[in-house]
């Protein structure tokens, strides 16, 4: 039995809808009373990922897992136990090949199975672009709905981990959300890591499944550990405040949280933090209703500023929200440069940067 999720921009924690039981709100967690949610199990991220993957492998018969080396774990473990416990046939390795590894995924995923394919890391996805965005992206709507590759999602672990230096520390969202038909996620930790990746697997469009990599282990959440699903598409309010709209995604969420807990003991002010969730498509309602409330807003991303989604929220946010600004819309985000090793704390938004920034903002 599987439940639905759904956020709540009310309260920042989420609604489970069901036709029976009652429900308990903990914290950022809607718990279900009497039925699967009340099992509940300490996951850090790449557990939560790993047992998404093992509900679909174990429900869906038709379902596959491959890539560079996910037979014995992959580099980050998350496939760990996985073949063994499905089969060389249903968790295999493939060759070191990204276009093959996603082309592979198309064609599994036209001929009706189920397909999640892993890019080791984020940053070797490049090779397979064309067949993303030229092939998956464009098979509904190509064949007039007569066939699709929605059953495809691919894996890919992104972003800053504290020695990958250029070829293992890009954030590629933006590069993908320019091609209509695909979705694409980033989860900021293991609760919304499993029930978005669960909603990806299951979802009718192909899905980039955007897993930030320094996340993995760094801590741990009360799963439950049962079939659930998050909304694709929606945004998570997780702080309410007037003075300020932080917006973010994945890792950069944490930081953002903290730098509203270091606004309110400063400067005395309560900025609301939004976690997008979704890239493509994003939570325009939500991100607009929230600016016009505080009249301010920041995004912040790893990647880098120039055509980084970033602009795309700041545009939206310009044309609906015009009115309500009382200042420009700031982005602290990467530098337009390629990601370095040694001066990697001076690339990425931390906390002090995006305090400045929104110290600015508040005294424009």
């Amino acid at each position: 039995m599987c439940f639905s999720i759904q956020p709540s921009v009310a309260h920042g924690g989420q609604e489970l809808t069901h036709n029976n039981g009652e429900f308990i709100e903990e914290k950022e967690f809607i718990v279900y009373k009497t039925g699967e949610f009340r099992d509940t199990t300490k996951m850090n991220m790449m557990q939560a990922i790993n047992n998404a993957m093992d509900i679909t492998l174990k429900n869906d018969p038709t379902s596959v897992l491959f890539g560079e080396d996910v037979g014995f774990g992959g580099v980050f473990r998350c496939s760990l136990g996985l073949q063994e416990k499905y089969g060389k046939d249903r968790v295999f390795n493939t060759p070191l090949c990204e276009q093959g590894i996603a082309g592979f995924g198309i064609g599994v995923a036209t001929a009706g199975a189920t397909a999640i394919a892993e890019i080791q890391f984020a940053d070797y996805i490049f090779p397979a672009f064309d067949q993303i965005v030229n092939e998956a992206a464009k098979a509904r709507y190509r064949s007039g709905g007569q066939y699709d590759c929605g059953a495809l999602t691919i894996r890919a672990p992104c972003g800053a981990v504290g020695h990958g230096g250029l070829y293992h520390s890009q954030s590629p969202e933006a590069f993908f959300a320019h091609a209509p038909g695909l979705r694409i996620v980033v989860p900021r930790g293991p609760i919304a890591a499993k029930g978005l990746l669960l909603s990806c697997i299951r979802e009718k469009d192909p899905c980039i499944f955007l897993e930030p990599k320094i996340l993995y282990r760094s801590a741990t959440e009360d799963v439950p550990t049962g079939d659930y699903t998050l909304p694709l598409g929606k945004a998570q309010v997780l702080m309410e405040g007037d003075a300020a709209t932080l917006i973010g995604w994945g890792t950069q969420i944490h930081v953002l949280l903290e730098v509203a807990q270091m606004a309110e003991t400063n400067l005395g002010i309560k900025c609301e933090v939004i976690d997008l969730m979704s890239i493509l498509p994003w939570d325009e309602e939500t991100v607009c209703n929230s600016v016009k409330k505080t009249g301010r807003c920041l995004v912040s991303h790893e990647a880098p500023l120039t055509s980084g989604f970033g602009a795309e929220l700041a545009a939206t946010i310009q044309e609906e929200c015009f009115l309500h600004l009382e200042a420009p819309i700031a982005r602290v985000t990467g530098w337009d440069a390629p990601f370095p090793h040694v001066f990697e704390p001076f690339y990425l938004p931390d906390k002090w940067r995006c305090y400045q920034a929104l110290h600015d903002l508040i005294n424009y």
